[in-house]
């Protein structure tokens, strides 16, 4: 891992770009830069966020995705945990793709600082592994209901082997409702860069 401006990143060529904020502590506590807009251009994150959202889940196991927004409104998403913890995925869904429907995950807690970097052309979602929890995230575009696009969260084509409680999924009625990969038309092209598995700490 390299270090830049208080947040490491890994040193890879995938799409998705892991990155960890470093905390200075002393007997008061902690401070933390999150982002840092030289550090994210070094890690090769080329995006301007326009708007951040956070988002609180109250049980275990809720799941909020697959979720992309479609051209011309297409997000990327930098995403950390602000309290307790969740496991974080991304999905390519970029047309031509290699490594079209597989998908990366990485663990976000709060404690950590851990943030992950999911680019336009990825659907996106997580499950909370703990209760109370509370995720935020930067945005490339804002919300724009026309584009706002999902894959269902059991798709068995992409196969994600979700984290859950005995109790199941917590799911909203829009996310059940969401369209399985193969009845998916991708608006998202190939950018020459397939998915790489996320490096491991």
């Amino acid at each position: 891992m390299q270090l830049l401006f208080g947040l490491s990143f890994a040193m890879f060529s995938s799409p998705i770009v892991p990155l960890q904020a470093r905390r200075f502590g002393d007997a008061r506590g902690w401070f933390m830069e999150t982002y840092s807009e030289a550090a994210a251009l070094a890690a090769g994150i080329e995006v301007r966020f326009v708007q951040d959202n956070q988002s609180f889940s109250a049980a275990v196991g809720t799941i909020r995705g697959l979720h992309f927004q479609r051209p011309p409104r297409a997000q990327a998403k930098l995403v950390r945990c602000v309290r307790g913890s969740i496991m974080d995925y991304a999905v390519d869904i970029r047309r031509g793709s290699p490594t079209y429907g597989r998908h990366v995950a990485a663990k976000l807690t709060a404690e950590g600082g851990e943030q992950l970097f999911v680019p336009v052309g990825f659907a996106h979602a997580f499950v909370t592994l703990e209760p109370d929890v509370e995720v935020a995230y930067k945005v490339s575009d804002v919300y724009a209901p026309d584009c706002d696009g999902g894959i269902v969260w059991n798709d068995p084509t992409i196969g994600i082997d979700w984290p859950l409680p005995e109790t199941g999924a917590v799911l909203s009625d829009k996310d059940r409702l969401l369209p399985n990969l193969v009845d998916f038309d991708s608006p998202f092209e190939y950018d020459g860069r397939p998915l790489e598995p996320l490096p491991t700490r």
